[in-house]
């Protein structure tokens, strides 16, 4: 992995690229729509300058190495329409843990199993891990869905976890590893 700068990926409708300054606006949109933070583990972003620090912080956290985070943008006018994040990354053992988020006009329309898709392929054929992992809010159907479409298996059930806003929730505890992944992708794995 070459840390200086983080990869470009390109799907059919999107480009996952880094966040800049120039995105806070919809950076910011994004993040502080109760809604979209429902199932989070984090709370709503409360202002503009928040977002912006937020987006130096998601800078500091590749260079210590400590996660991937991409924009996802529409191809069509670049506009940041959402996140997705490969986070406590080990290279020894070979695995990551992955978040996502999508503004709420973007729901429903496939953006986020796209997005996954070309970061699951980018993390098992060219990071070469072996097991991705995610936690999520028992109530949030629609990524549970998307999770288990993309082959990820339900591991456990995480009573009273994240403790948010003053509500405590609970998480389902996904896995993915390569041979799963290989298998019901063929056309992503390398020969």
């Amino acid at each position: 992995m070459d840390w200086q700068r983080l990869p470009t990926i390109d799907t059919s409708r999107l480009l996952l690229r880094r966040i800049s300054a120039a995105d806070v606006d919809d950076f910011f949109k994004i993040f502080s729509d109760p809604e979209v933070m429902r199932y989070w583990s984090t709370p709503p972003i409360p202002n503009r300058d928040a977002a912006s620090k937020l987006i130096g912080e998601i800078h500091a956290g590749f260079e210590r190495r400590e996660s991937l985070k991409w924009g996802i943008a529409l191809r069509t006018d670049d506009s940041l329409i959402g996140s997705v994040t490969l986070f406590h990354p080990d290279f020894t053992h070979r695995r990551a843990e992955i978040g996502y988020a999508l503004g709420r006009g973007h729901w429903g329309q496939g953006y986020m199993q796209e997005t996954l898709k070309a970061v699951l392929t980018y993390a098992f054929d060219v990071l070469n891990f072996h097991r991705l992992e995610a936690d999520v809010d028992p109530r949030n159907a629609a990524s549970v869905r998307t999770l288990e479409r993309l082959g990820f298996q339900r591991e456990g059930y995480l009573r009273e976890r994240w403790h948010v806003n003053g509500e405590i929730q609970d998480a389902f505890f996904y896995g993915l590893i390569r041979p799963d992944w290989d298998k019901a992708h063929p056309s992503t794995t390398n020969s």
